[in-house]
């Protein structure tokens, strides 16, 4: 620490000594030749061009430094010579440290080694760094400390800045996609009277003009399928979900979200799309339909193959790949086996929920490869439309992939009647929790659809190889440091 302190004192100085000679160490606008990748797709010998980026290595030859500039697409060098900026520029320059952003302008050439390089003639300080940055080879050691403080990260860390860019890039190709099969991108409210859409609990607020409770949303599902209502055929939304609950490495209070819904098809028809937008945005942002998953070291340690068809199983027969019998057990027998299948559970639980346990710690996080699990109880999907054959079950899958649920879809439920009836048991006794603005546009008719949610973050995880949520989200929720 001494140290550090030591170098930001140093630095500081360097501050005050340029501003004592009268130049501006945090610079103004600077006309560049473009990003510093485009700056070197035009490299031609003895052509003019502006470049500006970060100092990240500096070697000091005396009269001459050779500099390297970096921002988000790449690297490019600089010469500076004293004959062609002067002696002024050069005493300047020696105020000027590692970390530091820079204008220049200059000729291009290639130097002995064949590199490219740019004989700088005028030069502007456009940024101080008052503190050093990370050591260049290892970065931020801390992965606390990569979570507080991104910019570093993504200064020091070229894996976690690709991670990011193929976040930007999977993002972009979901819309690509949707608007390409015609469904069209909508907006809804973030905050809602009645938190509505999923089972979770809130994050609550209040409008004082209004004098209203509102909450930050669980879900947009009930706003948008009121625009199923309107006529709206295929609408999606990708924006923030909020979700007053745990954080681990798959949950983060504040989460991005896809979600759509396409009316007069089904869960099978939007498991289809699903499966076609995936596989699109593994071929186009990573690719390939394998995608390798590594360590912290680099090795890699299993490749997920997203190669079509996926497989599609029954809810209940993926029970029975755990236990045969396990639908023939009475409740407390069932108890009994989820403790011989080191299962735990909670003495309270439904048997519904007891066997939803046993799903997911035996089936959902063993499950690697993509996997729809199809015809679910309908107490665990409250919004889905229940199965013609049997009425105990409802017409939905569940995505699995990379050993947690990536995508939820349903053939939705457009019976005001029945869906009263699901909210009300959902609700139990806080009935207030119904959102009667929602019943009543179903009353006015909704055609029969599909629908599905589809997480981003997850997403990425599984196309990046991630193994935690906050090395997908620029800035995760933490407790605050003390």
């Amino acid at each position: 620490m001494d140290d550090e302190n030591s170098l930001i004192a140093q630095r500081r100085e360097k501050l005050e000594a340029l501003q004592a000679r009268g130049a501006n160490p945090f610079g103004r606008a600077f006309e560049t030749s473009g990003t510093i990748a485009e700056v070197r797709e035009k490299f031609a010998d003895d052509a003019a061009l502006r470049a500006a980026g970060r100092i990240t290595a500096h070697r000091d030859m005396g009269k001459s430094h050779f500099v390297d500039l970096r921002d988000s697409t790449g690297r490019m060098q600089v010469y500076i010579h004293a004959k062609e900026v002067g002696a002024e520029v050069i005493e300047l320059f020696k105020l000027v440290d590692l970390g530091d952003f820079i204008g220049v302008e200059g000729t291009c050439f290639l130097t002995k080694t064949g590199e490219p390089t740019l004989k700088v003639h005028k030069l502007e300080l456009l940024g101080k760094s008052l503190r050093p940055l990370p050591e260049k080879w290892h970065g931020l050691q801390d992965v606390e400390a990569r979570y507080r403080q991104r910019y570093l990260d993504l200064v020091t860390n070229e894996q976690s800045r690709s991670v990011f860019e193929k976040r930007i890039a999977i993002v972009r190709e979901i819309r690509r996609f949707m608007e390409s099969h015609g469904f069209l991108e909508v907006e809804t409210p973030m905050l809602q009277a009645v938190a509505g859409g999923a089972a979770a609990e809130p994050f609550r607020t209040h409008h004082k003009a209004l004098g209203l409770e509102l909450y930050l949303r669980i879900a947009p599902e009930l706003y948008l399928k009121r625009l199923l209502v309107g006529g709206f055929n295929k609408v999606f939304e990708l924006n923030r979900n909020f979700r007053n609950e745990g954080i681990s490495r798959k949950h983060n209070p504040e989460f991005t979200m896809l979600e759509a819904y396409w009316a007069y098809a089904d869960f099978e028809k939007v498991a289809d799309l699903v499966e076609e937008m995936i596989c699109h945005l593994a071929q186009s942002v990573c690719g390939s339909l394998q995608v390798e998953h590594r360590d912290a070291e680099g090795n890699v340690t299993r490749t997920l193959n997203l190669t079509r068809p996926w497989r599609r199983a029954r809810y209940r027969d993926l029970i029975r790949e755990i236990d045969p019998e396990w639908f023939n057990y009475t409740s407390e027998k069932r108890r009994e086996r989820c403790a011989e299948l080191g299962v735990e559970i909670n003495p309270r639980m439904a048997d519904y929920e007891v066997t939803q346990q046993v799903f997911e710690k035996l089936v959902e996080e063993k499950t690697f490869d993509p996997l729809f699990v199809t015809h679910c109880p309908k107490e665990l999907v409250p919004l889905a439309k229940q199965n013609s054959e049997d009425d105990s079950l409802v017409d939905v899958y569940e995505l699995i992939i990379n050993g947690q649920e990536i995508s939820p879809g349903y053939s939705e439920l457009n019976d005001p009647t029945t869906q009263r009836q699901r909210l009300l048991e959902q609700a139990g006794e806080e009935t207030q929790k119904l959102d009667e603005e929602f019943l009543l546009a179903l009353e006015h008719g909704m055609p029969s659809a599909g629908g599905f949610g589809l997480g981003v973050d997850r997403l990425t995880m599984l196309l990046t190889g991630a193994e935690s949520i906050r090395d997908v989200i620029l800035f995760p929720l933490l407790k605050p440091k003390r």
